[in-house]
């Protein structure tokens, strides 16, 4: 694996550009095309994406679409009067709302909603069930977020949605492989090992494939993919987004040594004083947001318990 991936011409599922040394192999590409349920994000929440991926977007831009989803409308309300943004003043107007938030915040809670209601199948094994993946996930994002809000980072909630989106890949194993992969969770429960590896062998790839392949197809922004495709093998990439993957590793480490949610997919892994450094923290800082870690996940739960 080249230590300056980048975006390559390779095509995977449904023709979209993969990243090297991240494509499946052609029969989990065909088996793909199965994958039904979580196949697309629901048309509001891509639009959302766009928006925000257009420099030249307004937040009137983004009230003219949510407006049109009562639902995701009254949920952005409910986040922007939340302890989790801690505004001085509650709001009532969605318009005010995006304001205060952001599109970038307003495309986070977008994607939430749309992901939570994908966590909904079947027990991942005897002892998580799928709404433990959903927890951990939250726990990741409200960790990375915690984590760039310390270093001083300016795009906080960029993080927060790499985390939430990190282990989406395991959505995927769930649906079309979902008896490997409970032999998986059940193998890496009994006796802790490289969760990846066992992927591998047991699947023909790891969650991280399988993950990028769906934020590829969902037309996620490079940064994404690459959190997605490198969040337990950070050190593989250029610079450029080593720094976002990192976050993740450090985030994903924390909450699965502190068992929030499905924890398997991180033992084994080790926090070193080099990738503190990349993401301009250190082991005091990182001891002050573990320290917060549990009331502010709880609050997170709590607001997008309903998306």
């Amino acid at each position: 694996m080249s230590a300056s991936a980048d975006i390559g011409s390779s095509v995977d599922w449904a023709g979209s550009v993969a990243l090297p040394g991240k494509q499946l192999p052609p029969h989990l590409q065909k088996a793909m095309s199965r994958v039904t349920e979580i196949s697309s994000l629901p048309e509001i929440t891509t639009k959302i994406v766009e928006v925000v991926e257009d420099p030249r977007a307004t937040a009137q831009d983004m009230h003219e679409i949510v407006k049109n989803d009562p639902a995701l409308a009254t949920k952005i309300l409910k986040v922007v009067n939340s302890a989790f943004y801690g505004l001085p003043a509650q709001i009532a107007s969605l318009n005010r709302a995006i304001i205060m938030l952001g599109l970038s915040a307003v495309k986070n809670i977008a994607l939430a909603a749309s992901l939570a209601r994908l966590f909904k199948a079947d027990a991942i094994s005897s002892h998580f069930a799928a709404s433990d993946l959903w927890r951990h996930c939250i726990a990741v994002g409200v960790c990375a977020r915690d984590l760039a809000a310390a270093a001083n980072n300016a795009q906080v909630d960029e993080y927060f949605v790499a985390g939430l989106v990190h282990d989406m890949g395991l959505l995927i194993e769930g649906q079309l492989f979902l008896d490997k992969f409970r032999a998986v969770a059940e193998a890496c429960y009994g006796q802790p090992q490289n969760f990846c590896a066992a992927e591998i062998a047991t699947l023909g790839a790891d969650h991280q494939c399988f993950g990028v392949a769906l934020a590829t197809r969902w037309k996620f922004p490079p940064a994404l993919r690459y959190a997605v495709a490198y969040h337990h093998e950070p050190g593989a990439l250029q610079l450029e987004f080593r720094r976002i993957a990192t976050m993740i590793y450090v985030a994903d480490t924390i909450c699965g040594k502190m068992q929030h949610g499905f924890y398997l997919t991180t033992q084994g892994q080790q926090i070193t004083d080099e990738m503190l450094a990349l993401i301009d923290l250190d082991q005091a800082g990182m001891g002050a947001v573990c320290e917060q870690l549990p009331e502010r996940i709880q609050e997170a739960e709590r607001i997008l318990a309903e998306a």
